[in-house]
């Protein structure tokens, strides 16, 4: 087992604030006798400027998920500099979907200002204070660096980096973003999904997970697995693809993109709240990477191009398809517990309805997993399951799971445990389950409280967000190499 003292301690009464519920309480002041006066309005809160934000080179659909409905305290006019290219088009196209939907339509507007020279120009003109970066992975930290140069905060999709050799650029962000003192946050949208967050909690009961195992490679503390589909409805309509996220010289390969959610979580499982030191605390062990093959017929379903892209080398075709780069493992130990992270790209799924996640933790008193479960409207969904390691203990984690859903009902009514003999499923009522796309409204609303105080952003978010980039961009160096022998 871990040692304990690697682990952060959770208060007894955590379960009634959940990191994603919280609650706020004024008293009343009473007057002579005890009668109530008026309430005591205390110190005028501050007024808090607005975000204005700019999107900087949509390259990925993800940039216009941020203006699913209209947030209090965010300006409705949104400078936009990218190159006059089909991204931006498509970003275009989702934010007028926004607006124009017959529920809840938002009233972004749009200043765009498209060219060749878009770069030069956002960094000359500085109109807004917050930068939105999802573009193409290659020059994305690129941009990143320039909006923290110029005093920018900066919310920016992974990956940050797909390559080691620009891993100074990355610690460069940071340095820049310190004398200017701004954050520059990542997109995390795994952490709030439902089932991980109560993982989450439960891995920090010593009553019912114990301490996470030591593991091996094959048997390891935390295996963390995503299967992804090039193929699928994003915002009620087709997803459409650019050309760029099939080539790997742009895109890199999946292990440094999808994979960096799935480093993300290794770390804010097993050692929540945490600082990660990637000098001392990881150590990669293997790493692996293999191609998902693509017929022209199947590229020009979700690019709607005729053929294969010309910017891709000849290296990544094989006759008549294209080898997209989708798939990868990596093993490694995390402060001394063994870690397994899985990505997986297919064109479309028969089953199912959405990508797929899996984590499997292990404790020393259960393993806790999160597993996809069929539907009975077809498809499936995360599910949470306890199960005891040994059937005499199934009894007292049953307990220990049944006294962590009582402490939940504040935050999550209804939540319950059903023992289903030789493991215990968390039930999760429908109206606490929002999808993907509802996770980046929850990022952006997180980044809000550090826009406007960024000295109360958690210390240890800056050294795991290098840990996990460092982890995704070796293990892509470890496995291109073992590929090229």
């Amino acid at each position: 087992m871990i040692g304990d003292a690697t682990r952060s301690e959770i208060p007894a009464n955590a379960g009634d604030t959940l990191g994603f519920f919280s609650y706020n309480t004024r008293n009343a002041r009473c007057g002579p006798g005890g009668a109530p006066d008026r309430p005591d309005p205390g110190p005028r809160p501050p007024v808090l400027r607005p975000i204005r934000l700019i999107t900087l080179a949509p390259g990925h659909f993800h940039a216009a998920l941020v203006h699913q409905d209209m947030i209090p305290g965010v300006h409705p006019r949104v400078l936009v500099y990218a190159p006059l290219d089909d991204d931006l088009l498509s970003y275009i196209q989702h934010v007028h979907q926004f607006n124009t939907r017959r529920e809840r339509p938002t009233t972004w507007e749009l200043d765009v200002r498209a060219g060749s020279h878009f770069l030069e120009r956002f960094v000359r003109e500085q109109l807004g204070n917050t930068a939105v970066i999802t573009g193409r992975h290659r020059a994305k930290i690129d941009h990143l660096l320039h909006a923290a140069e110029c005093g920018l905060h900066v919310l920016a999709d992974k990956p940050w980096i797909s390559s080691f050799d620009d891993f100074p650029k990355l610690e460069k962000v940071f340095r820049e973003a310190d004398l200017r003192d701004t954050i520059c946050w990542d997109m995390m949208t795994e952490r709030f999904e439902v089932t991980s967050l109560l993982q989450r909690e439960l891995m920090r009961d010593p009553d019912v997970f114990g301490g996470p195992l030591v593991g091996t490679p094959d048997d390891p503390t935390l295996l963390l697995e995503s299967t992804h589909y090039l193929k699928k409805i994003v915002a009620g309509r087709p997803l459409r693809r650019s050309a760029w996220w099939f080539d790997p010289d742009e895109a890199g390969i999946a292990l440094t993109d999808v994979g960096t959610h799935l480093a993300d979580l290794a770390m804010w499982l097993l050692f929540p709240d945490t600082p990660v030191d990637y000098t001392k605390d990881i150590k990669l062990l293997d790493a692996a990477c293999w191609p998902t093959p693509l017929s022209r017929a199947q590229l020009q379903e979700v690019t709607g191009l005729p053929d294969f892209p010309a910017t891709v080398a000849p290296k990544y075709i094989s006759g008549d398809r294209l080898l997209y780069p989708g798939n990868g493992t990596a093993t490694y130990t995390l402060k001394g517990a063994h870690v397994r992270l899985n990505v997986m790209w297919d064109f479309e799924s028969e089953t199912e309805l959405r990508d797929t996640h899996e984590a499997i933790a292990r404790g020393s008193k259960a393993r806790i997993s999160v597993r996809h479960a069929p539907q009975p409207g077809g498809g499936s969904r995360p599910e949470l399951y306890v199960a005891a390691n040994e059937s005499g203990h199934h009894a007292a984690v049953l307990a220990g799971v049944k006294k962590r859903c009582v402490a939940w009902q504040r935050p999550i009514p209804g939540v319950a445990a059903t023992d289903l003999g030789s493991q215990i499923r968390i039930d999760v009522p429908d109206r606490f389950r929002a999808g993907h796309e509802a996770h980046f409204l929850s990022v952006f609303r997180e980044f809000m409280t550090y826009f406007h105080s960024p000295r109360q952003m958690p210390p240890w978010e800056r050294p795991n967000l290098l840990a996990k980039y460092y982890v995704t961009t070796k293990a892509a160096q470890l496995a291109l190499q073992k590929q090229s022998k």
